[in-house]
């Protein structure tokens, strides 16, 4: 599967997190009225910026929720310092957070020192909460976080650390090199964590518009988009397919002992409401082709009793290597075709669709938002748009395909893997 990063530049170093009243009294009483015009207008092109930026996504929790806060559990890894001078580009701040990655993140083979917390998210501060000793480990005030990063399951949080002046003598200050706190956590929510930042910030600024008087249509109203959730059905319903036993087939595959069952198998895709794995690929007058029931595209639910719904990728191939020496081998699958069916409704290109895509491959999905209700998988190649093949059409083109989009939006996608299987551009690792 292709492995895409995800960069989110959050905010510089700027004073909305304040107590509104404070802050507003503290802005309108030092600063004229045309200085305060203009202080708003930097601040709402700041934020346009912010806006462009970011991967535009679909509202993640309610902004009341948000107000009030959100706890994930993760691991903490440790902290690392790093220097930062000016303002860094988007890719320096990628190095920037793969550096202290590979400071933190323990050589592999090795055991990784952890800590359980819980990441306590606002609109106004980033809290991390020791989990056994029911303590507070760190405390950021939001308008302090100018970047966060989730690279596969970690996140990594930087944070400005305030810039102190030394004394020199004779008067004259010297000024200390400034310096990036960066904090590197482990979780399966790495992705939504990342989001729920983002989405802190920006309900952040709504609430200054609001407090402000100033309105902003580029924000879609959160009662505004949960019609348009609402109108989204759950296309091709997993869990309902999945549950009906008539849909399942009881798959008997002979072999001989020593003999592995020669097939690949993938992963259905993240956002799958039943993960679970999905058959690739299978070796000619090997096994799993001879019993011929079997077909690519067929998920996997269980082998041999054994549920391998929800169960990692690794963990599934090491089921199915173990049957190695066995000479029956039963597998519970569900018929499914290779290629799976997605349908997004979307009125208007103001709702965002909630994914994100890196040369025709999905690398992002916002949990519970129309895309995933449509069918969106992560990891996904996308074959067509609207009956329109997309294979050897340019990133440009697909992106802007799919931001133009509006009505019922329909596509076609399978699993990279399976995709790179079937036309020549990977060698099948038979199992």
């Amino acid at each position: 599967m292709d492995v895409s990063c995800r960069i989110a530049v959050l905010a510089a170093r700027w004073c909305l997190m304040w107590p509104r009243a404070h802050f507003f009294h503290s802005i309108s009483s030092a600063l004229s009225s045309s200085a305060f015009l203009a202080f708003t207008c930097s601040l709402l092109s700041l934020c346009a910026w912010i806006t462009n930026t970011v991967t535009r996504f679909v509202l993640v929790h309610e902004p009341a929720v948000l107000i009030e806060g959100v706890l994930f559990r993760a691991r903490y890894l440790g902290s690392t310092q790093l220097v930062c001078e000016g303002q860094p580009t988007k890719a320096t701040r990628m190095i920037q957070a793969e550096e202290a990655v590979s400071r933190i993140k323990a050589p592999e083979g090795e055991a990784q020192p952890s800590t359980e917390v819980d990441l306590f998210i606002s609109t106004e501060k980033i809290m991390v909460l020791n989990t056994d000793l029911k303590e507070i480990m760190m405390d950021h005030a939001l308008r302090s976080i100018s970047y966060i990063a989730d690279i596969g399951d970690l996140v990594v949080l930087m944070a400005r650390r305030r810039t102190l002046e030394d004394d020199a003598g004779g008067g004259s200050k010297l000024r200390r090199t400034p310096k990036m706190v960066c904090h590197v956590f482990e979780s399966e929510e790495a992705q939504f964590i990342a989001q729920s930042i983002g989405q802190a910030f920006q309900v952040a600024y709504m609430e200054f518009l609001k407090a402000n008087g100033i309105e902003d249509s580029s924000f879609v109203k959160e009662m505004d988009y949960q019609e348009v959730l609402n109108s989204q059905e759950i296309f091709g319903n997993e869990l309902e397919m999945f549950a009906k036993k008539e849909r399942q087939k009881e798959v008997v595959v002979p072999k001989h002992k020593g003999e592995i069952l020669g097939m690949v198998i993938v992963e259905s895709g993240w956002g799958s409401m039943l993960p679970t794995v999905v058959v690739a690929n299978m070796a000619h007058n090997g096994p799993a082709a001879r019993c011929s029931q079997l077909n690519i595209g067929d998920q996997i639910i269980a082998i041999n009793g054994v549920s391998l719904v929800g169960l990692p990728l690794s963990t599934c191939q090491a089921y199915v290597k173990n049957t190695k020496h066995q000479s029956v081998v039963k597998l519970t699958v569900v018929p499914c075709a290779p290629v799976v069916e997605v349908k997004i409704k979307r009125p208007d290109t103001k709702y965002q669709l909630g994914f994100s895509v890196q040369n025709g491959v999905i690398c992002s999905l916002l949990r519970g938002g129309i895309a995933e209700r449509g069918g969106v998988r992560v990891g996904h190649r996308i074959i067509e748009i609207n009956g329109q093949s997309v294979v050897a059409v340019p990133h440009e083109k697909i992106v802007n395909l799919l931001a133009t989009s509006v009505g019922e939006i329909h596509m076609k996608t399978m699993p990279t893997s399976m995709f790179r299987l079937l036309t020549g551009q990977e060698t099948p690792m038979y199992i």
